[in-house]
Parts: structure tokens; sequence; C-alpha cells
């Protein structure tokens, strides 16, 4: 390949200067000062104290000088010992040339009382005139270290909390403290960041259909501006958890060859005053800077709360002054600035009013739960990389998921690849998917709980009561799976597949009220009495019944009344929406839907009760039936539509699971608690 002449030459890069050499050189220095000052390289040798009495009967010793604090004796020698051949090794010359200030002897003594006595009685007997001094020795180093050691730590404690307190910040002169004030946002690079495009974003049509105008508007803003249009300043997501409103938004990142910021609406929150407000400000300022360019912030909520709620202390409020900056960046753009702002929320009802407003977020965008349809394409975005059976259905998966989100999808996939691991196989199985399903919906299979036989008992003709129920009755979600093996905290459970309503009449309601009471009536026909294995069948037609008086308006008791505020930001306060005298109508009107449809649940039991019984044998049995022994038993269900007919299906109903301390289970007979 030949070269291109117009390259510029690489200049050689340049080496940045650091602090540290100074502190090496610094080390350097008081490491050969210490060593190299005067004494480290000269002949000295280590002796005896017996030697040492030795030399100084021979009169070899000009001085002994002992060092007393480090219990050291230094020997000096006299002119005529060094000529001895007994101390060749220390008459040596030394390196450096000069006077020779180092001792040609040095040893360890033990205690210094009696090593002085020794050598003052040998002088005496001898009658010699050696020196004997005392003195103390200044490690000069050590001493240094000492004293500055102080200083060190406070200033690395100092430099640590500067380090908290700006988040850890990168070093340098904007680093740390200096730095506390800077947006935390990640600028997207498509070159280095794994990229997701719209083709990863299976399902929700309607919303990447927005957000793919919005890249539009980025890449070609004169197509809309040439007829007067604006560019939208804000798009925010909203929906349930797990829809996929995140990776959405790495979708426009991968999609749009524009810069594009992400971060937290945590990340805005510091303990320093004003510091959010200061990273708001630093944020839109990086994005002008970059224009044209997308902020994306996750988790609005934690600063895009409404403001003046629950402010009981009167103070100033740190979030309030950051979303005021926030509302303040938004508003300030100008028409042809080119920067968008995206966020994600699954809690609208709470952003401040100022937020929603058009000219802020022009643009909301609801991502709701997948359909069927949604399901089975996201099925097939998180089965790309697991190996499958050939036979695998699509169809068949997305039926057996009804009101999973992506992220419970996604799960189940997951979940199935490891279940055929686990059990050895080479692909994928649509049985591994259905284990899949029962782990994540019901829990854990339970082997090795001990369960009674009269508890087991309990629990079939509990469950079989949910099934004879369920299929009798024409609006309830026909129940095609039936088991009593343990999982998690039930003992049994009921599968179901619920048919997908946009609304819902108050004759469904009841039905599936009276399908849930089933299992407890099914205990007071067979047993003549009742147990705490209803608790979260309870729990739930308490709640739909109450939904049908308080916000639907389904009764003529109360009549077309609602009581429920959809903006989640009531002025109510503290007191209710309603009297003393209505709350007594809507208690009694509750009790009276639910007992109407417990006693209409005992009646059917008892017209069809040695089918009932049947089918809890049946289930005590194989403890798992489907729904092919429910239409052996009961005939074909007259009410099931056609498209809902399907051979071995087998759904799950995603009911709340009862609480262990009561000992009670979803659509399960109970474990006998003392609490209870």
């Amino acid at each position: 390949m030949a070269k291109d002449n117009n390259t510029p030459p690489q200049q050689p890069k340049k080496s940045r200067f650091s602090s540290w050499w100074i502190y090496g050189i610094i080390l350097t220095l008081f490491i050969g000062f210490q060593f190299f000052g005067g004494s480290g390289l000269s002949n000295t040798e280590k002796t005896t104290v017996s030697e040492l009495k030795e030399y100084l009967r021979n009169g070899d010793i000009d001085e002994i000088r002992i060092i007393t604090n480090t219990r050291q004796a230094k020997v000096f020698l006299t002119e005529e010992a060094l000529a001895k051949e007994v101390h060749e090794g220390v008459s040596e010359p030394s390196i450096i040339p000069g006077p020779n200030l180092a001792p040609h002897y040095i040893l360890d003594y033990g205690d210094l009382q009696n090593f002085e006595d020794d050598i003052n009685q040998i002088k005496q007997d001898n009658n010699l005139e050696t020196k004997i001094d005392f003195d103390k020795e200044n490690t000069r180093l050590g001493d240094f270290i000492f004293s500055l050691l102080p200083f060190v730590l406070i200033i690395g404690i100092w430099i640590y909390l500067m380090r908290r307190m700006s988040g850890g910040a990168g070093g340098g002169a904007g680093g740390q403290i200096f730095n506390i004030g800077k947006s935390k946002a990640k600028l997207f690079d498509e070159k280095s960041d794994t990229r997701t495009s719209f083709k990863d974003v299976a399902g929700l049509e309607g919303a990447k259909e927005e957000v793919q105008e919005i890249v539009e508007f980025l890449k070609n803003p004169d197509k809309y501006t040439s007829l007067g249009g604006k560019i939208p300043k804000g798009a925010l997501l909203v929906g349930p958890p797990g829809t996929g409103k995140t990776l959405l938004a790495k979708a426009v990142a991968g999609e749009a060859k524009v810069p594009f910021f992400s971060l937290s609406g945590s990340d805005f929150v510091e303990m320093f005053v004003g510091v959010g407000a200061s990273r708001v400000r630093d944020l839109f300022k990086q994005a002008k800077d970059k224009a044209p360019s997308i902020i994306f912030i996750d988790e609005i909520d934690a600063i895009g709360r409404a403001r003046g709620k629950n402010n009981f202390t009167g103070s100033n409020d740190e979030r309030e002054n950051t979303l005021n900056q926030l509302l303040t960046e938004m508003d300030g753009f100008g028409t042809n600035t080119n920067v968008i702002v995206l966020a994600a929320t699954n809690r609208a009802d709470v952003l401040d009013k100022a937020l929603m407003r058009a000219g802020r977020f022009d643009r909301q965008i609801y991502v709701d739960l997948p359909d069927l349809k949604e399901r089975k394409a996201i099925f097939e975005v998180h089965l790309r990389p697991i190996k499958t059976s050939e036979t695998l259905d699509l169809d068949f998966l997305a039926r057996q998921t009804p009101g999973f989100s992506g992220a419970d999808i996604a799960n189940v996939c997951n979940e199935a690849a490891l279940i055929a691991a686990r059990k050895e196989r080479k692909s994928v199985t649509r049985q591994d998917f259905l284990d899949a399903v029962d782990r994540i919906v019901g829990g854990l299979e339970k082997k090795n709980k001990i369960i009674t036989p009269d508890e087991k008992k309990r629990v079939a003709f509990h469950e079989a009561g949910h099934a004879t129920v369920s299929w009798m009755c024409e609006h309830a979600a026909p129940l095609v799976k039936v088991t009593i093996v343990p999982r998690g905290q039930s003992l049994g459970a009921a599968w179901y597949l619920p048919e997908e309503r946009l609304i819902v009449t108050p004759e469904q309601m009841l039905d599936e009220m009276c399908a849930t009471m089933g299992g407890r009536a099914a205990e007071k026909v067979i047993f003549d009495k009742i147990s705490t294995g209803a608790l979260s069948d309870l729990e739930k037609v308490t709640k739909q019944a109450r939904a049908m008086v308080t916000i639907y308006g389904l009764t003529e008791t109360l009549g077309n009344v609602t009581y429920y505020d959809s903006s989640g930001q009531s002025d109510y306060g503290f007191a209710k929406p309603y009297s003393e005298e209505t709350a007594q109508l809507i208690d009694k009107e509750i009790s009276r839907i639910i007992e109407e449809q417990y006693a209409r649940a005992i009646e059917i039991l008892n017209q069809n009760k040695e089918k009932l019984t049947d089918l809890a044998n049946r289930l005590l049995e194989k403890e798992v039936i489907f729904k092919d022994d429910l239409e052996k038993i009961f005939g074909k269900r007259p009410f099931d539509k056609k498209e809902n007919i399907e051979d071995d299906t087998i759904v799950n109903d995603t009911r709340s699971e009862g609480s262990e301390e009561s000992g009670t289970t979803e659509n399960s007979s109970p474990e006998e608690s003392p609490s209870e």
C-alpha cells in the first residue's frame, strides 16, 4: 500500500511530568544522606563482647563510644593496633578519601551496667587510658519520617475525603474537589461500546417509531424545519419495569450518529448544596458544545418528583434546586440547538407537572407490556444465542407467558437453557421452557417437603375446587393445569390461560372471583371445615371487590362514583375522600360481593361433587394433571372460544403468593401454622 503523502508526520509523544518524580528524588537523597553521610563507606566490622575485652586487654582500643538508645558500642582502634595482622580487615582505606570518622568495630551489648563495669574493671587492672564515651545516635531518616508522619496522615485523609465527596473523580487539576460540580454523564462511543440497534428491540413498534423519528430529526433536521416545524425538545419513556425503556434508549445511542450522553437521575444527587444544579449546567453545556446530541436520563423520578410534597422542614431542598435547574435548561434551548433529552421512568404519576408540560417533554411514549405477537418477537431475539430444538414452537411459548415483560421473557430463556444443561441435553426443548416458567412463577420445586396424607388430601381438594369452578364459569379463565407439587412457599398451584382483555365487564370479574373462591368452597363442601390455605385467594378477591366498588363504579349501591386518583397527586392529604357513612357502605358492599360468589362456588361444587372427588383422586394419584384430564371428567368446556382451544396449552396464573408466616400460599391448602 502506498503511503499517503498528505498524512502529517507523527510528532513524538512528550512525556508528561509527574509529581512522583519529585517524591522519588527526595526519598533517594534522604536514603543516600542516611547511608553515605560520613559513615556508610568505611570498613566497619561487627565483633562480640568477648573479642572487645581481648582487644581492650591488649591495649588496641583508643575509644569506646557507647550508644545508649540503640544498645550498641562503637570501637575505635589505636594507630599501632591498625598495623597488626588481626585487624587487617578494618585497616584497609575507606572508599571515600579523607578523615575516617566511622568506627572500626561495632557490637551489641546486653545490660549497660554490667557492660560498663566489665570495661572499667579491665581498664583498672591493665592501667589503660582508653576513653569511654556515652552518646545517643539520631537516625536522621527515621526521625524525619517520624516527624513527617502526622502531616502525611492528615494529607492522606484529606485526599480520601475529597475523592469520596467528588464521587471518585479522576485525578489532575480538575479532579477531586475541583471536579465535584462536573457532570457524571457517560459519552457513548459507538466504536468501543457495545452497539445496540433497533433490530435488537423486539415488539414496541409504536415506541420504536417515535424514537426513530427523533433519530431522524437529528440526522436530517432540514427535512422537518423546512416546513416550519420545530424539533421536539424531549421525549419521556413511561411504562412498567422490564418493558424495555432503557434498551430502547441504548438502541437510540446505537442508531444515532451523534454524541449520546447517558446517566441516571441519582447521579445529580450529592451531599453538597448546589452540586446537583451545577452538574445539570455542565451536562447541558457539554451537550450544546457537541450538538446535535442526545441526553438520556434514566430513572428521572429521582430528581423530577413533584415539588412541595412532604417538605415539612421548610428548608431549601437540594433536589428541588436540581429540578429547577433542569427545567430552566430544557426550556432555555433555542429552536436549532439540536439537543434532545430522553428520559425513562416507571413512576410518571409522581413527576412534577412543570416537567411534563409541552416545551420540555413534548412527547410521552408509553412502553406497555408486550401482547401475544410482541412476545413472539421478543422470544425470537432472546433465542438467537440458545441452541433450541428444531420442533420448538414460538407461538406456543408466547401463549405460555401472558403478562410477562421483556425482562421476564429473557429470564425464561436463560432459565430454560440452565435446566436443559442440568439435564445434560444437547438442545433446549419445549418441556424445558415449561419447567422454566413454572420455576420463575411458582418457585423452586421442593421434593423433600414433608406433607402428611391429611394435608395432601386437603391440598388436592382445594386445587380441584379451583379447577371445577373455573371450568363451569363462562367468563373465568380456563384452568388447564393443576399441581400439588410444592413450589416455593406454595403447597399447590393452579395454572390458567387468561384472556388478554382491554376492558373487563362486571360479569367477568364476578366469574373470576367465584373461581378464586372455589378452593375454600371445596374444603367447606368436602370436609365441612375451612383452613388458612385461602389467604392469597381472599387477598385477590378483596382487591377485586374493592376495585369494583371504589374505582370502577360497577355496583348499584354507590353508583357511578370513583375515589381513584390516577395522577397520584391527590390533594386530599390525610383525609379520606368520602364520609364515614360511605365507608360503611363500601365495607358492606365488598363483603356482600365476596360472600355471594362464595355461596355461588359452594352451589356449583355441590352440583358436581362426584366429579370434584374424581378430579381430586386423580390429582392425588398423578400430582400433576392437564387439560385432557379435566375434559375426561367434565367433557368439553362449552364456553371456550375456538382460538383458545389448543392442545397441551399450559399457562400460569401470575397471582402473588401468600405469606409463609400465616401458612398460606397461592391457590394452595395450608401448612399448619401456630400463628393462625
